[in-house]
C-alpha cells in the first residue's frame, strides 16, 4: 500500500510538474486594484432586477452574452446556442429568430438596419432584416480570426472589432470561455482591435497586444474606439481622428475586476464586470511557473468567475458615474447592459456569460 501511494504520489507530482500544457505563462506586474470602494463603494442595488425567460416558446437557451436594440424598437440577444433571440420590451415576450451558428457574441445594428455579429467561431457576419445570414470577414493579415468578441460601427459605416486571443481561439479550445481562461492564465499579450471597410471589404489590424481584448465602443463623436482589456482589468482608447490619430493610451485603469462588454448610451458607455478580480491570478502575475502549475489542474480547481453582480457608467472622459452592484451576485457573470425606453418605462437590461435568463432594472424615468 505505502509503495502504491508513493508511486501515485509521484505520479501526480510529475503531472504536475512537467505535463505539456498549451499556456506559456509571461510575468507581469499586476496593477493594485481599486476595490470596492469610492466610485465602486459596495452597493445592492442589483438586487432589484426582474428576470424574464430567454424565450417563451421553448426552453434550453442560455448565455445572452449581448444585446443591441433593431429600428423596429425591440432587443435582440446572442446566445450560447448560436441563436439570436429577439425580445419586446413592452410585452416582455421573447422568441428565437435567428440561428447564425458558432457562438454569437457582440452586437450591433448598421444603418441599413442589417445587424452585425461577432461570432466568436465564425468571424464577422450581417444578419438582413429577413434573416438571411452573410459573412463579411474571418481573415486579417493573411491569417484566421481567431476569436471575434464585440464590435462598434464609427460614423464612416467602418466596423470596429476585437479579436479577444489569437492564440486561444474560441472554437479550438473548448469554448470562449475555457479559451478566456488560458488566455489570463497566459497574459501573452494575444488580444487585437480590427477594423472592417464595408467598402472595400478589407480588414486591418489597428492595435496588437492586448490582454484579452473584449467589449468595444465609438465614442459620442467617433474621435476614437474603446477596447476592453479583460486580462489587465483596464479599458483602452485607440486614437481614431485628431492630432493623436494612430495613437493609443489608457482609458481607465486598475478596476475592481474584468471588463468584459462596453455599450455606448449617449454620452455614456456602460461596462460589465463579469467577475471581481482573481487574487490568485494578481498575486501569481509573477510566477509564471505557478500559473502553468494552475493550468495543469482539472476545469473544476482552475480560477473561474466569482459570481458578484457589477454593471458601471462612465463619461467620455473616463469618470465613473455610476456604479450598480449585489455582492450576492443574484444575476451573475454580467456581460453588459443597454439602456432601454418602452413607453413610459426606462430599462436597463443585463447581459451575461452564463445566465439561462435576461434580466432588467428599472430607471428612473427622465424629466421632459
Amino acid at each position: 500500500m505505502k509503495k502504491t501511494l508513493l508511486t501515485l504520489s509521484a505520479g501526480l507530482l510529475g503531472y504536475l510538474l512537467f505535463w505539456p500544457v498549451a499556456v506559456d505563462p509571461v510575468a507581469w506586474q499586476s496593477p493594485p486594484s481599486t476595490g470596492y470602494s469610492g466610485p465602486f463603494a459596495s452597493n445592492r442595488a442589483l438586487s432589484a432586477i426582474e428576470r424574464l425567460p430567454i424565450e417563451t416558446d421553448g426552453a434550453g437557451l442560455h448565455g445572452p452574452e449581448a444585446v443591441a436594440q433593431g429600428a423596429d424598437g425591440l432587443l435582440y440577444f446572442s446566445t450560447g446556442e448560436g441563436w439570436i433571440v429577439r425580445h419586446n420590451p413592452s410585452s416582455g415576450d421573447s422568441q428565437r429568430w435567428v440561428d447564425v451558428g458558432g457562438r454569437p457574441l457582440g452586437l450591433v445594428f448598421d444603418a441599413a438596419g442589417n445587424l452585425l455579429v461577432a461570432n466568436a467561431y465564425l468571424g464577422l457576419q450581417s444578419v438582413a432584416a429577413d434573416g438571411t445570414v452573410t459573412l463579411l470577414t474571418n481573415r486579417v493579415d493573411g491569417r484566421q480570426i481567431e476569436y471575434a468578441d464585440d464590435l462598434d460601427i464609427g460614423p464612416d459605416g467602418t466596423v470596429y472589432f476585437s479579436d479577444a486571443s489569437t492564440k486561444f481561439g474560441a472554437e479550438r479550445h473548448g469554448g470562449t470561455y475555457p479559451a478566456s481562461i488560458l488566455d489570463l492564465l497566459e497574459h501573452g499579450g494575444h488580444g487585437e482591435l480590427l477594423a472592417y471597410s464595408p467598402a472595400t471589404g478589407t480588414t486591418t489590424t489597428l492595435l496588437a497586444g492586448l490582454q484579452f481584448a473584449n467589449g468595444v465602443a465609438v465614442s459620442p463623436k467617433g474621435d476614437y474606439v474603446l477596447v476592453n482589456e479583460t486580462g489587465s482589468s483596464r479599458i483602452s482608447r485607440y486614437w481614431l481622428s485628431g492630432e493623436r490619430a494612430g495613437s493609443h493610451d489608457i482609458f481607465i485603469d486598475r478596476l475592481p475586476g474584468y471588463p468584459d462588454n462596453i455599450v455606448r448610451s449617449g454620452d455614456l458607455f456602460w461596462v460589465g464586470l463579469v467577475s471581481p478580480r482573481l487574487p490568485v491570478l494578481d498575486k501569481l502575475a509573477g510566477w509564471p511557473q505557478l500559473r502553468r502549475l494552475l493550468a495543469r489542474l482539472p476545469a473544476q480547481l482552475k480560477p473561474a468567475a466569482v459570481h458578484y453582480s457589477h454593471l458601471f457608467a462612465i463619461d467620455a472622459n473616463g469618470v465613473v458615474v455610476q456604479s450598480l452592484q449585489d455582492p450576492a451576485g443574484g444575476y451573475h457573470t454580467v456581460t453588459g447592459g443597454l439602456e432601454v425606453t418602452a413607453g413610459s418605462n426606462r430599462w436597463l437590461y443585463l447581459t451575461s456569460l452564463h445566465e439561462s435568463s435576461l434580466a432588467r432594472l428599472a430607471l428612473p424615468v427622465a424629466k421632459p
